[in-house]
């Protein structure tokens, strides 16, 4: 792999046992800055043992044998489909043979199947596999505290995203299960230039094998971009026209290699390339949460642009032309805008929830003193400015179907269970584990005093209608509400 591009900078490596969480967050989730963590990998992992083999190799025997019916997505590093790589669905038995194949791979495997000494093939790798979705009862990892702060996931354990798309999308990939992936590479196999889906934060965790990745500070990015900020460098080792990408050689890069057990924390908006050094299984995450919501709505916001851009020549004769808009938003981006507003309303009502829970178990002053109602405060001041940057750019305005309806919430039995994880999640960072058995046991209902929310209207059709909810009920828990103030989580 030749290098021919301005590296400057290399990622910092930090010991993650030294590291608490306060001090991640302002040094690398506040800031929006990369690091690799090591001493995360818990040697409990049973991903560390059943997927490894004594050498640190891809235990692709294991794979074969427990998970060989699986269907997975499979990448071919050597053909490019658009700005990615072409993919096709295999078993993973059959991916396992093919990853044999590959000369000089440092796996073996005993099935007479899997053993292969054919003509050259292209380098495969196996990507966004949900293991997690399909093996619930096989706990491979455990997600480090520093990451558990993950609405994205949180939220898709217990909804569906893609509430308003059509009947006939909602098998579709859009439509996704959930955004915990496992990645199973060769050495040679590698990821284009790109940024994270919805503009998230990610973490990688590296079982075994080795890495090497280059990042682009979002500051940066329009230098990979054509002259109509369309087309992204592909490859950043291929030779990059001067005349379709004329700022491409003023890239300033930073690079790093990640070793097994290191686990490598991606901020929003870092356009990263990946190359897998050794053959390779990854653990990967996309999540996001208070510090990097409006990156996830800034995205939206661009790509609805785009999407209404495209299709402007049909506005005049076209029925519901902002339905199809968002239609098209959903299915390019993996959210529209009715996705993304209900899903910021389900979190405030669940964090209110949990404000009026704090505050009637210990106090409206001791509890909203406590690290975790600073947090739950922090989260709804980020609910709330995101939801007045939609309501100044008339997002939903003239909506006339009820979004949610706050109070008939109350009566699923999903958003009770989706506000016990959310309050438990906040009690694990913040270690009031004492608390977990209140959670537990409690229903929404023994949560909180419904009349709080009762106060005052609660069914929400637009962002103005989220932002009044949001003020009366804080009101109604006797606090002033500063929209400018945003809460450093101790």
């Amino acid at each position: 792999m030749a290098v021919n591009i301005n590296i400057k900078g290399q990622i910092e490596k930090v010991n993650g046992k030294e590291l608490s969480y306060r001090e991640f967050v302002e040094r690398y989730m506040e800031k929006n800055k990369p690091v690799i963590l090591t001493g995360l990998m818990d040697h409990h992992w049973k991903a560390s043992t059943d997927w490894v083999t004594p050498k640190g190799q891809p235990n692709f025997q294991f794979f074969f044998n427990h998970f060989g019916s699986s269907k997975v997505q499979v990448a071919d590093c050597d053909t490019r489909d658009f700005g990615d790589q072409k993919r096709e669905e295999l078993l993973v038995s059959d991916f396992v043979g093919r990853c044999l194949q590959i000369e000089g791979s440092a796996v073996q495997c005993n099935n007479e199947n899997g053993i292969g000494n054919g003509d050259s093939i292209s380098v495969p790798y196996l990507k966004d596999w949900h293991f997690v979705k399909e093996y619930p009862d096989y706990v491979a990892y455990i997600t480090p505290m520093f990451f558990c702060d993950d609405w994205l996931n949180l939220y898709l354990d217990n909804f569906r995203m893609n509430t308003y798309s059509d009947s006939s999308q909602q098998n579709t990939e859009i439509c996704c299960s959930d955004y915990r992936f496992v990645y199973v590479g060769v050495k040679g196999s590698w990821t284009p230039l790109h940024a994270d889906v919805f503009r998230s934060y990610s973490w990688s965790a590296n079982v075994c094998g080795k890495k090497r990745w280059f990042f682009l500070d979002p500051s940066q990015h329009h230098l990979v971009f054509d002259r109509n900020v369309k087309s992204c460098v592909y490859n950043i080792f291929d030779e990059a026209s001067d005349s379709k990408y004329p700022g491409f050689k003023k890239a300033i890069w930073l690079e790093c290699t990640q070793e097994a057990g290191e686990i490598i924390f991606v901020p929003s908006g870092w356009y990263h390339q990946v190359h897998n050094l050794e053959d390779t299984i990854s653990i990967n995450h996309n999540w996001f949460n208070a510090y990097n919501l409006s990156w996830v709505w800034n995205l939206l916001l661009r790509d609805y642009s785009e999407a209404k851009e495209y299709i402007e020549d049909i506005k005049d004769i076209c029925d519901d032309f902002e339905g199809l808009c968002q239609r098209n938003l959903a299915a390019n981006t993996g959210m529209n805008f009715y996705d993304f507003f209900t899903f910021i309303s389900y979190f405030s009502l669940a964090n209110l929830v949990l404000l009026c829970y704090i505050n009637g178990r210990d106090g409206s002053t001791t509890g909203s003193s406590s690290r975790v109602a600073q947090h739950l405060y922090l989260n709804i001041g980020s609910i709330r400015k995101v939801a007045s940057a939609m309501k100044n750019l008339h997002a939903l305005e003239g909506n006339h179907d009820c979004i949610v309806d706050m109070i008939k919430t109350f009566e699923d039995p999903r958003f009770s269970k989706f506000c016990i994880q959310v309050g438990k999640t906040y009690l694990t960072i913040h270690e009031q584990s004492n608390l977990f058995s209140d959670f537990e046991s409690a229903s929404t209902v023994e949560l909180v005093d419904l009349s709080v929310f009762k106060a005052h209207t609660s069914q929400v059709y637009t962002p103005e209608d989220l932002i009044k909810f949001i003020d009366n009920t804080v009101a109604e828990l006797g606090h002033i509400f500063i929209e400018s103030s945003v809460q450093r989580v101790a």
